[in-house]
C-alpha cells in the first residue's frame, strides 16, 4: 500500500465518521467539548454555521450522525449493547442553555446590487438567505403562509417542536436582513422571472401528500384524511379533534407524528398498519420507540384493500396479511399468507404513505425541465435547473428527505449562486480547508479530556404520560439538563483528535503496539490492502475505513493503524519515547458563499 497522504482532508474527514455522516458536515465532536466545557453559546454558534437550526434539529433532526458513531462500534467489538453519542441532544442543550446570540450574527455587508428571490420559507430557503444575505445580497423569500419555516412548522407536532423554538431559529434569519413576504405565494414562476431577480430559489418542499385508491374511497365524503394535510390543519389549530377509533397508514415518520398527534387529540385507540416488516418502516427508530412508549401498536404486513362504509360514513378498512419472500437476488416480494382479510373497524383513517412534489405554479414552457418522477432535472451538487438561473433544492430538489439534507441543500445552492453572478464555472466546487494542531500541553499531557467513559448512553427525561398526551402542546422531551449533559458529552471519543505519525522518529520499540487497548497498531512488512488487512494484530474487517500507512521504516517495515475502533485516546503518543506519535486536532471548515468560494485567478476577478 501507499503511505497515507493525510494532507488530503479526505482522509481524516472520514475518520470522524459522525461528522462526514451529517449532510451539513457540522463538526460534532468540536462542539461536544464545548458543551463539556459549559460554553454553551460557543456550541451553539458552532452548529449555527453548518446546520443552521441548533434547536430546531437538536430537536428533530434524523440523526444520520448517531449510526456512524465510533461510540457505537467501540462498544459492539468489546461485546456490549451499542449505544452511540446522543448527538442530537447534546445540540439542543446548546440551543437551550445558550446566551443572547443576537450580537455574534453577522453583519450585512454593502448593497452588491444583486436581488436573489426564495420561492418558500422552509430550511433550504432560509439557508440560501441566510449564507447570502451577510454578502450585499437583497434576498426576497415569498412565503404562503404567517410565518417562516416550511414544514418545520405546519408537519411536525408541537409536542416535538415548539413554536417558540421555530419563531427563534427563523427570526435569527429574517432579523439579518431578508425581505420577508409572509402570505404571498408564489403563483407563476415566469411572473416571478420578470420581476428581474438575478436568480431564483425555489425551497418550496413537496408540498402533495399521496392518497390511496381503494374501493370505497371516493364514496366517503369525511374522516379520511392525507397525513401531512391533517397536520398542518392541527399545527395551526384549524383541526382540535378526531375520533376514538384512529387507523394510521404508513411506516414514516410523517405517520408516527400523525399517530402521537391523534393521542393527543381524542384518540383512544390508535393503530399503525404497515404493509412492510417492522424493521423495514422507514421512520426512524426512535420514532417507532416513542410511539410505542404511548402505547400505540404498530401491526405490520397488512396490505389496505378497501374502505368500509354504511351510506357514506366510515366504519373500517379491510386488509389482507401478506409475508415477505425473497428470491435468489435478495430482492423482496409481499405474498399473500392465504389467511383471512382483516376487518379493523375505525372512526378516522389519517394516510401517510408518502409525498410527492407538484409545481403547478411553473408554466410548461418556463423552460425548467422535469423527469418523470416530477422532479427537477439539476446539475450535480450544484443544484441547478435547466434555466441557468434557477436553483432547487430540499425537498423541491430531490423528493422528500429532511430538515439537515434541505439545510446541506441551501448551502450547495449558495455557492451556486455566488459563483454565477460572480461569472465563474458552477461545476467547480471548492474544496474544504482543514488544518492539524497539535494538542500537546507539556510532555505528554493534551488540551482535551482522553479519559474514555465508560458510561452507557443516558436517557433524556420526558414529561409525564398524563401531562404530554393531555395537549398538543405540551412538549414531551424534557432536555438533558447541566449535570447529564456533561456526563453524556464525556462519552464522546474526539473523533477529530486524531492520531498523526512521524516516521522519521519512530525506533520501532513497539510501545504503542503494546499499550493500545483496541489493538489497532501493527509494524509489519507492507502488502496489497486485502492482504495487509488480515495479519494485522486486529485484522481490520470494516473495508469502508481506511487504514492508516506510513512509509517504510528503516527495518523495512511499515506501521500500519487501523482507524476504525481507535478510541483517539492518546496512549500511544503517551507512551511513545520519541514522540513519533502526536494527537492533533482536525478541524473541517466547509467552504460556503463568499469569497472563499471563488476563483482567484485574475480572470475571474476581472469578470467578476
Amino acid at each position: 500500500m501507499q503511505a497515507t497522504d493525510i494532507a488530503n482532508p479526505a482522509y481524516f474527514h472520514k475518520v470522524v465518521d459522525c461528522q462526514l455522516a451529517c449532510p451539513a458536515h457540522t463538526p460534532v465532536p468540536e462542539y461536544i467539548r464545548l458543551i463539556a466545557q459549559r460554553r454553551y453559546t460557543d456550541a451553539y454558534m458552532v452548529n449555527w454555521v453548518s446546520n443552521v437550526f441548533p434547536g430546531i434539529l437538536g430537536r428533530t433532526c434524523d440523526r444520520p450522525c448517531e449510526p456512524a458513531c465510533r461510540r457505537g462500534r467501540v462498544e459492539e467489538s468489546n461485546g456490549a449493547h451499542p449505544e452511540p453519542v446522543a448527538i442530537c441532544r447534546l445540540k439542543r442543550v446548546a440551543a437551550d442553555m445558550k446566551d443572547d446570540v443576537r450580537k455574534r450574527m453577522p453583519s450585512r455587508a454593502a448593497p452588491n446590487g444583486k436581488r436573489i428571490a426564495c420561492v418558500g420559507a422552509g430550511p433550504a430557503s432560509l439557508t440560501v438567505a441566510r449564507d447570502l444575505v451577510p454578502l450585499g445580497y437583497e434576498v426576497t423569500v415569498f412565503e404562503g403562509e404567517a410565518k417562516a419555516g416550511g414544514f418545520m412548522r405546519t408537519q411536525i407536532p408541537h409536542f416535538r417542536l415548539p413554536e417558540s423554538v421555530i419563531d427563534e431559529e427563523t427570526g435569527y434569519i429574517l432579523d439579518l436582513g431578508v425581505d420577508f413576504r409572509p402570505g404571498q405565494r408564489v403563483e407563476s414562476m415566469q411572473g416571478l422571472m420578470a420581476q428581474g431577480y438575478d436568480a431564483i430559489f425555489v425551497g418550496c418542499g413537496a408540498p402533495r401528500g399521496r392518497d390511496l385508491d381503494l374501493p370505497g374511497r371516493h364514496a366517503i365524503q369525511d374522516n379520511i384524511h392525507i397525513g401531512i394535510d391533517w397536520l398542518a390543519s392541527v399545527s395551526f389549530g384549524h383541526v382540535t379533534s378526531i375520533g376514538k377509533r384512529v387507523i394510521v397508514l404508513g411506516g414514516g415518520n410523517t405517520a408516527m407524528d400523525c399517530c402521537r398527534s391523534s393521542r393527543r387529540l381524542g384518540g383512544t385507540e390508535v393503530k399503525v398498519i404497515v404493509r412492510s416488516g417492522f424493521d423495514e418502516m422507514k421512520a426512524s427508530p426512535w420514532e417507532k420507540e416513542d410511539a410505542q412508549q404511548e402505547g400505540i401498536p404498530i401491526i405490520n404486513f397488512h396490505v389496505p384493500k378497501t374502505f368500509e362504509h354504511e351510506n357514506g360514513k366510515l366504519t373500517g378498512m379491510t386488509f389482507e396479511i401478506v409475508k415477505a419472500v425473497y428470491d435468489v437476488d435478495g430482492r423482496r416480494n409481499l405474498v399473500p399468507t392465504g389467511e383471512p382479510d382483516v376487518l379493523l373497524p375505525c372512526d378516522a383513517v389519517l394516510i401517510a404513505v408518502g409525498q410527492e412534489n407538484a409545481f403547478p405554479w411553473i408554466e410548461p414552457d418556463s423552460g425548467i425541465r422535469f423527469d418523470k418522477r416530477g422532479l427537477p432535472v439539476l446539475g450535480k451538487d450544484t443544484f441547478q435547473s435547466s434555466v441557468h438561473n434557477v436553483f432547487f433544492g430540499g425537498d423541491s430538489a430531490l423528493g422528500p428527505k429532511n430538515i439537515i439534507t434541505a439545510v446541506a441543500h441551501g448551502h450547495e445552492a449558495a455557492v451556486s449562486i455566488d459563483r454565477l453572478l460572480h461569472g465563474e464555472a458552477l461545476t467547480t466546487r471548492p474544496a474544504p480547508t482543514t488544518n492539524l494542531l497539535s494538542q500537546k500541553m507539556g510532555i505528554h499531557e493534551w488540551s482535551f479530556d482522553n479519559d474514555v467513559s465508560a458510561d452507557h448512553r443516558f436517557k433524556v427525561p420526558w414529561a409525564k404520560a398524563e401531562l404530554a398526551l393531555a395537549s398538543i402542546r405540551i412538549e414531551v422531551e424534557l432536555g438533558f439538563d447541566a449535570a447529564n449533559a456533561f456526563k453524556e458529552a464525556a462519552r464522546c471519543l474526539n473523533c477529530d483528535v486524531q492520531t498523526v505519525f512521524t516516521k522519521e522518529t519512530c525506533i520501532e520499540c513497539d510501545a504503542c503496539v503494546d499499550i493500545c487497548p483496541m489493538d489497532c497498531i501493527t509494524f509489519t512488512n507492507n502488502a496489497e490492502e486485502a492482504e495487509l488487512r488480515t495479519r494485522l494484530k486486529a485484522p481490520a474487517l470494516r473495508l469502508t475505513q481506511d487504514l492508516y500507512v506510513s512509509g517504510e521504516l528503516k527495518t523495512g517495515r511499515v506501521m500500519v493503524k487501523d482507524e476504525d475502533v481507535c478510541l483517539h485516546c492518546g496512549l500511544c503518543a503517551e507512551r511513545c519515547p520519541t514522540g513519533a506519535w502526536d494527537m492533533q486536532k482536525f478541524l473541517l471548515i466547509t467552504t460556503k458563499a463568499g469569497p472563499a468560494c471563488r476563483d482567484t485567478t485574475a480572470a475571474a476577478l476581472e469578470a467578476a
